[in-house]
């Protein structure tokens, strides 16, 4: 028998927990024994005090049994069961393609993604901008497409890792949200609940990242290689730029047209391209359904190319609520924004930076992300046709197509968007797209 306010004054002190005292304090968290003070003192200690890594082991693994951990052993399912997760950028729509490609080569991809807040979009908001879909399906439903289909995209059922609904609520009113053990374990408990083979994860860099800076990108992404291998599941991390929008679009309706583009070919932007099939490989590498980087990426381009991998997507569309014909007749059924005009800048040059972070504000702004949690969103708002890096504008090209719901949420949007790209004659170098990938073995020393 333990005392919340014992493990409270060990942490506070700088030392390390065991196991068991953690497996004490997260029941006590799950099944309210334990208060929201003792809870925020324990987040603020380890905040301060940092966490090694069999203690972030011990903790995302008793948040992970907080509730159900997913059992696929019933669907006798013949391949891995694969997913990924991204720390949340803007115009980062590659879970909408990576599902069904991998699904097409074999794996099967159980996905619980999130909703957007502040700046980052959300996997969830944008197929909710599909007539039908549903996001929180039953559980015998979100089953049946995983087996039959290959992936279910769907959001986090209430059963699902409880300990860390109320831990992180907590956290966010307690400012210890940026604590690197207290993320990776958010992050992994709910990832590890649904009993993956193989994880992948795309750790953001950049100014529109969670975590700006390498060094904090870097250090949470190989606590997150350490402890998921550590609980015993395969996963890797890659680094990659958010220093611009990812895609050629941010916005929820707009990003599902353009996730559809890229699965039947019409439009691949070459970024995107870069990173999903990046992700792709790994994780098909990871999960045993590639021998080396060049197997996975000929298996996906095949997917891609006899149009295996977005019939994937129709198909999870359907059997999820939403239109069967949605792949050959996406634009019907999408919402389109009443006002859809051009912002230029006032003057002309290269692209030398930009406050990607603003642009998902501006986006925001526009009704198409959340000021707080609970905000109803307009689907069809956002910016497309994007300006990259390095890009020398001339007077007649914009820095990017503005769809709003009147004139006004327009012009103050177009003003954030003018502000958020800066324009210079010098020569500009685009930042790479994939800065490196962290693999168990590559593990350096530890950090808090």
């Amino acid at each position: 028998m333990y005392l919340a306010q014992e493990i409270i004054r060990k942490k506070r002190n700088g030392h390390a927990l065991t196991a068991s005292e953690i497996t004490f304090f997260v029941n006590g968290i799950t099944n309210n024994s334990i208060s929201e003070g003792q809870i925020a003192a324990l987040g603020m200690a380890v905040y301060f005090q940092g966490m090694d890594m069999a203690e972030r082991i011990a903790l995302t693994q008793a948040m992970r049994d907080s509730g159900q951990v997913l059992n696929w052993d019933s669907l006798q399912l013949p391949g891995p069961v694969l997913d990924k997760h991204s720390t949340g950028g803007v115009g980062d729509c590659t879970s909408l393609m990576l599902g069904p490609m991998i699904a097409a080569c074999g794996g099967y991809v159980p996905m619980i993604s999130g909703r957007g807040l502040g700046h980052t979009g959300g996997t969830l908001d944008k197929l909710d901008a599909i007539p039908g879909y549903r996001t929180e399906p039953d559980s015998q439903r979100f089953r049946n497409t995983v087996k039959q289909v290959g992936v279910a995209i769907i959001g986090q059922t209430g059963d699902l890792v409880p300990a860390d609904k109320r831990f992180y609520a907590i956290r966010d009113n307690t400012a210890t949200v940026e604590s690197i053990a207290l993320i990776t374990a958010s992050i992994l408990s709910k990832k590890l609940a649904c009993n993956l083979d193989a994880l992948v994860m795309d750790v953001k860099v950049g100014s529109g990242a969670f975590m700006p800076s390498m060094a904090e990108s870097q250090a949470l992404a190989q606590s997150i290689v350490s402890v998921a291998n550590g609980a015993g599941t395969r996963t890797s991390a890659l680094l990659t730029d958010m220093n611009q929008v990812l895609a050629s679009s941010a916005g929820n309706a707009l990003e599902v047209a353009e996730a559809v583009r890229f699965l039947t070919g019409e439009q691949r932007n070459p970024r995107l391209f870069d990173v999903t099939m990046a992700l792709c490989s790994e994780l098909l590498q990871l999960g045993g359904l590639a021998q080396n980087d060049t197997d996975a990426r000929r298996q996906l381009q095949q997917v891609l190319d006899n149009g295996q991998a977005a019939e994937r997507f129709g198909r999870m569309v359907t059997a999820l609520g939403g239109p069967s014909d949605f792949i050959e007749h996406y634009q019907d059924y999408l919402p389109q924004a009443p006002v859809c005009k051009p912002v230029y800048a006032e003057t002309t040059g290269i692209v030398q930076a930009i406050d990607t972070r603003q642009l998902g504000l501006a986006v925001v702004a526009l009704g198409g992300g959340r000021r707080k949690p609970g905000d109803m969103l307009d689907y069809s708002v956002g910016l497309s046709e994007l300006c990259t890096l390095g890009q020398r504008l001339q007077p007649q090209q914009p820095l990017a197509l503005l769809h709003a719901r009147n004139d006004n949420e327009w012009q103050q949007a177009a003003a954030m968007v003018r502000q958020a790209v800066q324009l210079g004659d010098a020569e500009r170098e685009c930042p790479p797209e994939i800065y490196g990938c962290i693999r168990d073995a590559d593990m350096a020393a530890e950090s808090k």
